[in-house]
């Protein structure tokens, strides 16, 4: 199913720009502003699709109902792309000149192709919440062999979306530029449909969690405890602390020991006397809370900086869905007689990360564990860090690259030509495949580290907590170009990529990214791992276990 989803989704992601200039006869800046913010928005609205997850639905039940709802949105879409009359006049064959000739998309048209794309957003808001998590779950993190297993789902994990990615980018893509959008929409709609079918035929094989109240809740709870507490004194043994008890409910937390950091919130476990002991129950949540929970807000609390850190990376990433898809369509894409469509350029990085991924599995996670005695062979937030270095790199190179391009078409006088420069489109592989390395190590440490770092009842949470900083990416980019235009002058306000200056954005980016980085390294370096309290036959294996807790 998650090869089928990320099929979907990216063959839109790379192609909705396309649509929305040629079909919808959006401008350039606000087709690249409109992709970038559904895309941040079909990440972010994964927050709720775990709180749903977490709360009230198993993973199973949330994967099947946000995919019926995605399924309906790629049907809106079909029948707007189908029929005429619900979208304006085309223009896109209109020369560069007399783009401003274009008719714009009425009240109703728009409703319909919003409509459309935001359930979409919405449906893949949950698949992306539960989907990993509960592939997840087959999997035991306290079993070492299982532990080192659960490192290497997350990399074929990202293997199977890069399949399905590349079939969108490709096969999807070629349906829509050759037998129409309706098509396109419609195989989409029928292929999502069919995923949610295939996942249900094996409900009986997998290991369902069963909804443990909502995090959203328990963590407020400590903050307003901790409040309340704020004038108590906190006891010199750690002991006299409220904790979880054999054979007490765990209300969805795991048995925690207590971490230094965030001392106040401790005051959340504070026992204010002998009957208080005795009687928490009569105080409520908001009174009193388990050293547990106390550490289970506290490691939401140390993800959200390692969040902010890599939301910049993603900013950068976001332009290789929107402008440098823009650059493709400005370039010879032949090879001899085939013209490669301008939204399969993306594939050139699919196919080096398809190669690359068993590499990294099967290959130097196994050396590195041998000299590190991690499961994952790194540090999940090293290999974050090296994707970081990566990402600003390859917006360096893009730099490079569009400097190059547009130095082509003053030399042959194409600057306000609409016909392909003479320049191969393969020019742009330098970028897409260092871009592709740096998700290699970026998206998969994000998703191992927020799972192997959340409690069980903090699982779908976590992985939402992962996607939103490629939200806040793509909504950060909306941004950052808007400002951008307005402070530069209009650096990509001309509707026209040769007169505008999209290499002096890359080269901002690629700053703006050796800061980011910096600050990323003072986050990893702040982080301190959760410490599960081991029950009492753990303690043979604890030496064989050791390293499980620093994945």
């Amino acid at each position: 199913m998650a090869g089928i989803n990320t099929m979907a989704l990216i063959s839109n992601g790379v192609s909705l720009v396309i649509y929305f200039n040629g079909y919808m006869n959006f401008s350039l800046t606000k087709s690249a502003n409109t992709v970038t913010n559904f895309m941040g928005t079909a990440f972010l609205l994964s927050l709720f699709g775990a709180f749903l997850s977490d709360t009230y639905f198993s993973r199973f039940k949330t994967c099947v109902l946000f995919g019926i709802i995605k399924v309906l949105g790629f049907a809106l879409l079909g029948v707007q792309a189908h029929f005429s009359q619900l979208r304006p006049f085309p223009c896109k064959d209109v020369p560069l000149s007399q783009n401003d000739r274009c008719e714009s998309a009425d009240a109703g048209q728009l409703a319909i192709l919003y409509g459309g794309v935001y359930l979409i957003a919405l449906g893949n808001s949950g698949v992306k919440a539960a989907l990993p998590s509960l592939g997840a779950d087959q999997f035991d993190e306290k079993d070492p062999k299982e532990a080192a297993k659960l490192s290497s789902y997350f990399n074929w994990l990202l293997f199977y979306n890069t399949i399905g990615a590349i079939l969108g980018i490709t096969v999807l893509v070629w349906i829509s530029d050759n037998q129409g959008w309706d098509w396109s929409f419609g195989i989409c709609s029928v292929a999502v449909g069919l995923s949610i079918l295939l996942l249900t035929m094996g409900k009986q094989f997998y290991r369902c969690n069963v909804p443990k109240g909502s995090p959203l809740m328990r963590i407020p709870q400590v903050f307003v405890a901790a409040f309340r507490n704020r004038n108590l004194p906190l006891p010199q043994n750690k002991d006299d602390l409220h904790q979880i008890r054999s054979g007490e409910p765990e209300n969805g937390t795991e048995i925690l020991q207590r971490t230094d950091q965030f001392k106040f919130l401790d005051r959340a476990a504070i026992l204010r006397n002998n009957q208080e002991a005795s009687t928490t129950s009569a105080h409520g949540p908001w009174s009193l809370c388990t050293i547990s929970q106390v550490e289970e807000t506290k490691i939401v609390v140390r993800m959200l900086p390692i969040i902010l850190s890599t939301v910049f990376m993603n900013t950068c990433m976001a332009q290789f869905q929107t402008f440098t898809i823009q650059q493709s369509m400005t370039m010879n894409r032949k090879i001899q007689n085939f013209e490669i469509p301008g939204p399969s350029i993306p594939v050139i990085p699919q196919l080096f990360q398809l190669f690359l991924i068993p590499v990294y599995d099967r290959i130097f996670v196994p050396i590195a564990r041998k000299f590190t005695g991690i499961p994952s062979g790194i540090r999940q937030l090293q290999r974050i860090g090296v994707g970081q270095v990566l990402s600003a790199v390859s917006m360096a190179v893009a730099a490079v690259v569009e400097s190059h391009r547009k130095s082509v078409s003053i030399k042959h006088n194409m600057v306000d030509s609409a016909s392909p420069l003479p320049m191969s489109v393969f020019w742009l592989g330098y970028q897409f495949v260092i871009a592709a390395m740096a998700q290699i190590f970026t998206i998969v440490g994000l998703m191992n580290f927020f799972y192997a770092e959340s409690t069980s009842g903090l699982k779908s949470l976590s992985m939402a907590i992962s996607w939103s900083s490629m939200a806040f990416g793509y909504f950060t980019s909306s941004i950052v170009v808007s400002v951008i235009n307005k402070v530069s002058g209009g650096w990509l306000a001309n509707n026209n990529l040769n007169r505008d200056k999209l290499d002096y954005f890359y080269w901002l980016l690629a700053g703006v990214s050796v800061l980011n980085f910096g600050f990323y390294l003072l986050c990893a370096s702040w982080y301190k791992y959760k410490k599960p309290e081991l029950k009492q036959e753990d303690h043979i294996t604890d030496e064989k276990a050791k390293g499980i807790t620093d994945v």
